[in-house]
């Protein structure tokens, strides 16, 4: 697992990397500034429209947006402030509009039957995330999500799995969409194209991850780069569709509730991802609603051509480091594999003065053992990893080139940054 550079925090080489980083790079933080530097584009506690500069008064605001078909509000996965604020908005707009569905980009369709014994109150929270794979799955600190999926639970909230599972993600990006019968796309649809600015966004996120960080992009890339950039344009699309296609299918069933969708900012930033599929479905006066980081630029409320970020912004606090002790980061990106008949966790890539790069760990290591216990799943290794406290060193056994080693992980005393599971 792999969380990117702050400017595109949270979800490659080659098809790998595309399938475990995108919940990650699409939900994008920019780059904060200095004290001097950052201005307050929007005040915390109110809300505003990215190209005015009159506040909203939130009662009215809420009004109407809950007499909308869909509310996607934009998050990213990281932050705390921002789950907070889902919440709230959330409460508020329940309070107007009982008559909701809350659709998650955390969960693959396949975990749909787990999500409903949850809201009828049928699961205590520890087999909820269990039997929902959380920790194979999304990843990411369930503590910041379980708000959320607490009030829907007390309120009998119906919740939708919007996402797709990861085989059908890696064979896109390893084999093309097109090569995929219609039969075993599971029900989703060819997307409508990306608008350029969308591909362009795209190509500025794929740059940064190409197989030598070291190296900067060049201006004319290569027939392989090319290939892949296509891969990745492609298996982002498909993945807006697939949660516009779960949101549509809400608000065509019948009933007229007003779906709320949690998703990653990135997805929905501009109207180029989710947004721009559900207009293609038919679905109209959609609204995105993102919160907005003291420190984040004011240029970023409109893009190049004067497209706003979002319908309405509402301001928040800067990232608090201080406000909880982030969990242990090894600095992988992994995935289930196996070796010479042995079951484990394969590294498919290192992040840059991680402590997994310290520690000697390298690219297609097979991780077997972590702190004398195995590690069959990728979910035993995340487990293992949040269990270590700041300061203590986690031992590793390892299948490099078909020989076992012990490597020791040492993790400092105060962990450096939350970023890198």
């Amino acid at each position: 697992m792999h969380l990117l550079p702050r400017h595109f925090q949270n979800c490659k080489t080659a098809s790998v990397f595309l399938s475990l980083a995108l919940t990650m790079v699409f939900a994008i933080a920019p780059m904060p500034l200095t004290a001097k530097e950052s201005p307050t584009c929007i005040q915390p506690g109110f809300w505003r429209a990215p190209a005015s500069t009159s506040n909203i008064k939130m009662a009215r605001l809420l009004d109407d947006m809950a007499k909308r078909p869909v509310v996607m509000l934009g998050e990213n996965h990281t932050s705390a402030e921002h789950h907070r604020w889902q919440l709230h908005t959330l409460s508020a707009l329940y309070g107007r509009n009982p008559n909701m569905v809350l659709g998650f980009e955390a969960f693959p369709r396949s975990v749909q039957p787990v999500l409903d014994r949850w809201t009828r109150g049928e699961l205590d929270q520890k087999t909820f995330l269990e039997l929902s794979r959380w920790d194979e799955v999304w990843r990411f600190d369930p503590d910041l999500y379980m708000p959320l999926f607490h009030f829907a639970r007390m309120h009998r909230i119906p919740m939708r799995a919007l996402n797709v599972d990861r085989n059908l993600i890696h064979r896109i990006s390893s084999e093309g969409w097109a090569s995929i019968g219609v039969d075993q796309r599971r029900g989703i649809s060819d997307p409508l194209a990306p608008s350029n600015a969308y591909r362009e966004s795209l190509e500025v996120v794929f740059g940064l991850h190409g197989d030598d960080d070291e190296k900067e992009k060049e201006a004319e890339l290569s027939e392989d780069e090319q290939k892949r950039l296509n891969s990745f344009i492609e298996v982002q699309t498909i993945w807006d569709r697939a949660m516009a296609e779960g949101i549509a299918d809400v608000t065509t069933a019948g009933g007229n509730p007003l779906v709320i969708a949690i998703v990653g900012r990135g997805h929905v930033e501009y109207g180029y991802g989710i947004p721009h599929q559900l207009s293609d479905l038919g679905i109209k006066n959609s609204a995105v609603l993102l919160p907005w980081d003291s420190n984040i630029p004011c240029e970023e409320l409109m893009s190049k051509d004067g497209v706003p970020v979002a319908d309405i912004v509402f301001g928040v606090d800067a990232p608090h480091e201080t406000e909880k002790t982030p969990h242990p980061m090894l600095g992988v990106q992994i995935e289930k594999a196996e070796a010479n008949g042995k079951m484990g966790v394969k590294i498919v890539k290192i992040v840059k003065d991680s402590i997994a790069q310290s520690a000697g760990l390298k690219k297609d290591d097979l991780i077997i053992e972590a702190a004398g216990m195995n590690t069959p799943q990728v979910k035993d290794l995340v487990m293992t990893i949040r269990r270590q406290s700041p300061g203590t060193w986690l031992p590793l056994t390892i299948m490099r080139g078909g020989k076992r080693l012990d490597i020791i992980a040492k993790f400092p005393t105060k962990p450096e940054n939350p970023k890198h599971p």
